[in-house]
């Protein structure tokens, strides 16, 4: 089958990483450890064999290509591997009681815990956060946390791929291919919204108006939320996208002065440092990354409030971190989905599906969103719109299959 294949090449990788410091918003083919590729097609025994007919570009495809992925993670892949995780897809083959069968479109949820791996739950398993699996680096697969990261389960950047049956979804037949490319990229913004959900009085900053940003703001409005959201954003579109997902404010890549009047905080001149903020946000999700956000999540929280992190941060540099203690803030990670409490009816309920009904309810804010598709063949076109989101006014980049 045609699929993009990146390989384990320390040549490549860091030639990738000194190409993306030297222009962060192109992607330099020639270089990169990815390529596309005939390759065979042997999914695990069992599992549900797929035809892709979409897959979103996430942003840990990006940090792969940029060199930006923390070296800590290297044991959570394998190599070579099939890029693409944000799967739509129709059933092709599907094992004899598996639930599914044969020309049904489902949406994939790719992360490889216990049961993919034939392995007893571990205990997080057990408890439904098998997103904090502890047996990734065992089993029957190869190392790998999600589909796309691991050499025997292929992603969805091909045309065909494969997913054990308890990471399939039905997506009713309402929701068009171009708003089902949507549900994991909104799974992942969502499961940290459902973990830390606001009270109505709450003041919360959503920091990073890319994909996940906006399912954030877009999450809490249709989830019932009545708190304050302030929005900061990077680029224009960005922040009309932000208003259009129903945020109270939005700001443009605001000093500390500004966001603290946003967040009802008393800006405190410093001699040196640029000045600290008394009072402010109770809840800040940080969908970025980065040393600056971290530091101004920090700064914009009143005493006791929550940093959540959201976009992934390989590594902190220069930020001030006083506050953290002075405050005694909360610093959270969140890390893809699992299990969650519903605000709506007080339930434990997994995220993905959450998500679905959010999508399939028809209320859904989806415009803009979706920016771009591209086919397989045009993969360097489709890396450079995802990684210059300002020239190309980027949100989600997909690729389409279909034809």
């Amino acid at each position: 089958m045609n699929a993009l294949v990146y390989e384990k090449s320390i040549p490549r990788y860091l030639a990738s990483a000194l190409a993306a410091r030297l222009d962060r918003r192109r992607f330099f083919p020639r270089v990169s450890p990815l390529r596309l590729a005939e390759v065979p097609f042997d999914p695990p025994a069992g599992w549900v064999r797929l035809k892709t007919l979409m897959c979103g570009i996430c942003g840990s495809d990006l940090g792969l290509l940029k060199g930006h992925e923390s070296v800590l993670l290297e044991p959570y892949a394998s190599m070579p591997s099939v890029l693409g995780h944000e799967i739509v897809a129709v059933v092709e083959q599907a094992p004899a009681g598996s639930g599914f069968s044969a020309g049904q479109r489902v949406g994939v949820e790719p992360i490889l815990p216990c049961e993919t791996r034939g392995l007893p739950p571990c205990r997080f398993c057990a408890a439904g956060d098998y997103n904090l699996c502890e047996n990734f680096l065992r089993g029957e697969l190869p190392p790998g946390s999600f589909l796309g990261f691991n050499a025997k389960a292929p992603g969805g950047m091909a045309e065909r791929t494969a997913a054990h049956p308890s990471r399939l979804f039905p997506i009713p037949d309402q929701v068009p291919d171009e708003t089902a490319v949507l549900l994991d990229s909104l799974a992942s913004a969502l499961h940290p919204v459902l973990v830390h959900f606001p009270t109505d009085a709450d003041t919360v900053v959503i920091n990073g108006m890319g994909i996940l940003g906006q399912h954030a703001v877009r999450a809490l409005r249709l989830l019932g939320s009545k708190a304050r959201i302030v929005a900061v954003a990077r680029h224009g579109f960005q922040a009309e996208a932000a208003k259009d997902g129903g945020a109270d404010v939005v700001l443009r890549s605001p000093g500390r002065k500004e966001l603290g009047e946003a967040v009802g905080a008393t800006f405190v001149p410093t001699t040196l440092g640029g000045g600290n903020l008394e009072g402010g946000a109770d809840i800040f999700f940080d969908c970025a990354g980065g040393s600056r956000a971290l530091e101004q999540g920090l700064l914009a929280l009143r005493a006791g409030g929550t940093y959540v992190m959201v976009g992934t941060t390989a590594r902190i540099s220069g930020a001030d971190v006083s506050s953290l203690w002075f405050r005694q803030l909360r610093v959270v990670g969140s890390a893809s989905y699992g299990h969650a409490t519903d605000p709506r009816t007080g339930r434990r309920v997994r995220t993905y599906d959450v998500a679905l009904e959010l999508l399939s309810s028809g209320t859904y804010p989806t415009q803009g969103l979706l920016t771009h598709t591209f086919r397989l063949a045009d993969y360097a076109r489709a890396f450079t719109a995802a990684f210059d989101k300002r020239g190309h006014q980027s949100m989600k980049v997909a690729f389409d299959l279909r034809t």
